[in-house]
């Protein structure tokens, strides 16, 4: 197993989509309140005094959607600014992106990653359950404002569904063509969505490599980074092509993060809800950093195990929260 390093930390459970795969319309969501989730203050406290002094040097602000944080780019910056800081990294949906790709990046962000499903408006609408005008423009217009203020690479996340965007792989893996954009095609999980998943189930990476292999040749890239994805290039392409295959492919031998969800819960593997800490509890009870530190190492000497023998992909539903209550 890798080092254990890198902390996802979500900010916030709300979104300003509801993308079918993240969260679904059949699910009964109950947002928490403001008191209940973790405020910036205790989100510092426990980077600074207690994950960074257990080695923890790599941060990715997560949601639901992040943007919609209150004071999201002060906490950039107070991230940015502890010493011991590698790495932040932010993943949105782009949306609110345009006014604030600059005022991130001036404030420390490093990377940035964002979900675009598909091309075409309509399907975009349909895929991020909006009924309303499109919103596919303005977060066109997101995107477009963090490639020009200076984010490179930009990674654009792709959630490939049977039956909805499938037939636009080659479009969206030409983007990485003209420009340094590396495009990540994730197989889709059924967390939180078995009714979506029993329908159209998903499309292993390798077919879609494939398809793009027949278009225009692949070859492996020497691009690496934090995350599980396997790295590919079309020759002469300025970006890369990443696959993220949780689905026909394990790769819980190479996993180096947990995840801290927006009300405080610690949580070790995405794949399982086994030996989740409750830290705000912890936190606002008074309970000793150091007592912190000692649940939190013993937690990842377990890491391993509760990766693979408790591995779940979660086609039984058993999955108490969707994708974005555990911040993906």
């Amino acid at each position: 197993m890798p080092k254990i390093d890198y902390l996802r930390i979500s900010l916030i459970d709300k979104c300003n989509f509801r993308c079918q795969y993240c969260m679904p319309e059949v699910a009964d969501l109950i947002y928490g309140l403001n008191q209940e989730l973790l405020t910036n203050q205790e989100i510092i406290s426990l980077i600074r005094d207690v994950f960074i002094p257990l080695g923890f040097t790599k941060f990715r602000l997560t949601g639901g959607e992040p943007l919609l944080r209150p004071g999201v780019v002060n906490l950039v910056r107070e991230i940015y600014q502890l010493p011991e800081t590698e790495d932040i990294a932010l993943t949105t949906n782009a949306f609110l992106l345009e006014k604030l790709a600059q005022p991130l990046m001036d404030a420390g962000l490093k990377r940035i990653n964002i979900s675009l499903d598909s091309l075409i408006p309509e399907t975009f609408d349909k895929i991020i359950g909006n009924r309303g005008k499109s919103r596919w423009q303005q977060t066109w217009q997101g995107i477009l404002a963090a490639h020009e203020v200076g984010f490179d690479p930009l990674k654009l996340n792709v959630v490939v569904i049977p039956g909805l965007n499938d037939r636009e792989v080659l479009n969206l893996a030409a983007l990485s063509i003209d420009r340094n954009w590396h495009i990540r095609f994730i197989e889709f999980m059924p967390i939180g969505n078995p009714e979506l998943f029993g329908d159209k189930a998903w499309i292993d990476s390798e077919d879609i490599r494939s398809q793009i292999r027949q278009k225009w040749g692949l070859a492996e890239s020497n691009v690496t980074g934090n995350g599980p994805a396997d790295v590919f290039k079309i020759p002469n392409a300025k970006g890369t092509l990443g696959f993220i295959s949780q689905m026909s492919e394990c790769f819980c031998d190479r996993c180096n993060r947990v995840r801290l969800s927006a009300d405080g819960w610690l949580r070790p593997c995405l794949l399982n809800e086994t030996g989740q800490i409750d830290l705000k509890t912890a936190l606002r009870s008074g309970v000793d950093i150091a007592q912190l530190q000692n649940q939190i190492s013993q937690l990842l000497l377990l890491k391993p195990e509760i990766n693979f023998k408790e591995r779940d992909s979660g086609t039984d539903g058993t999955y108490t929260r969707t994708m974005s209550q555990i911040g993906g």
